[in-house]
């Protein structure tokens, strides 16, 4: 097993967590996932884990087999589900103390339930963009009127004060296009673009990715799951594709879908600051930002960013992206 059979990461690690059930007993496991937390005995087949674990997932409530090749908490299980788009509530103290507290060592349970694609829209859209990408983008826009009813536009160019701009499918003023100078700094600007929301939550995204409605409109739920457990911050995998070829960076969580007040850190490869709280963060697996890149894109990025923040570059993500996917 290279990859995690329930979120795909290529995080495969030796661990001494351990599992404990009803009863008492204490079951260990050498194998943990570095991104979602599942834990894996040694030999276990992924297809079969999945599909054991697919199963379990389809009914009212979940609760961890003991004799199941792979162990996992309320905080996984949450996450897990919504593979399958569905979500998971603590049925009691005990279990909600476990979500607040990954990676616990008790048992997972919970209801399930089908997450509701048809929520009031309570999450906005921002897209980041250069002068030139601002027609594509703003043409992309009417297939995200089904999720959302708030867009807004940060073009970096120099700075000019929000405009309505009229797109097929959304109200009078539902989409601005503003303008601020990028100068440098990532973070800054999605921290700008995040003052812009008009909704609690706020999805971004680059000019370079998609997502598709299908994804997008499962967002409002996603968001209201969140505000049941003290979440702020909710990542999406990130399907990089460099000449149309999938890379092997994968699953690239993007934690793009924020409470509106959340602020990013990090002039390049930054990330929303949740002071230090990383389980106030979870990723859904319902589906992917799509990113497009170019070859001569992807082997002059980490020069930029290394010039942009030195140290911080990564120029050995170079080598990963120009890597074709394995399983």
């Amino acid at each position: 097993m290279r990859r995690c059979f329930v979120c795909e990461a290529d995080s495969l690690e030796p661990t001494d967590r351990h599992i404990l059930h009803e009863g008492g007993r204490r079951r260990a496991f050498p194998i943990a996932c570095a991104s979602c937390g599942v834990l894996v005995q040694d030999g276990a087949d992924p297809a079969a884990c999945w599909a054991d674990l697919a199963r379990a997932l389809a009914g009212r409530a979940f609760r961890l087999d003991p004799q199941a090749p792979y162990g996992l908490d309320i905080y996984t299980l949450r996450l897990a589900a919504t593979r399958l788009r569905r979500g998971v509530r603590p049925v009691g103290g005990a279990d909600r103390a476990a979500l607040l507290h990954p990676h616990s060592e008790r048992a997972a349970a919970g209801d399930l339930f089908d997450l509701d694609a048809a929520l009031p829209a309570t999450v906005s859209l921002g897209l980041l963009c250069r002068p030139q990408d601002l027609d594509a983008v703003l043409a992309r826009l009417p297939a995200h009127a089904a999720w959302t009813g708030d867009a807004v536009v940060l073009v970096d160019a120099p700075g000019s004060p929000p405009t309505a701009a009229p797109i097929s499918g959304y109200p009078s003023g539902a989409v601005r296009v503003a303008a601020r100078p990028l100068a440098g700094d990532f973070a800054a600007q999605r921290n700008a673009l995040q003052a812009l929301s008009r909704r609690a939550w706020m999805l971004q995204l680059d000019a370079d990715e998609e997502l598709a409605a299908a994804v997008g409109e499962l967002l409002p739920a996603l968001a209201a799951l969140a505000e049941e457990g003290d979440v702020l911050s909710i990542g999406l995998p990130r399907r990089n594709r460099v000449d149309g070829g999938l890379s092997d960076v994968y699953p690239d969580v993007q934690y793009r879908l924020n409470r509106a007040h959340v602020r990013f850190g990090g002039r390049v490869h930054e990330r929303p600051d949740l002071g230090g709280a990383w389980r106030r963060g979870f990723i859904s697996l319902h589906g992917a930002i799509e990113h497009r890149l170019s070859r001569a894109h992807v082997e002059a990025r980490s020069r930029r960013y290394e010039a942009m923040d030195p140290g911080r570059g990564r120029p050995e993500e170079e080598t990963a992206l120009l890597r074709p996917y394995r399983p």
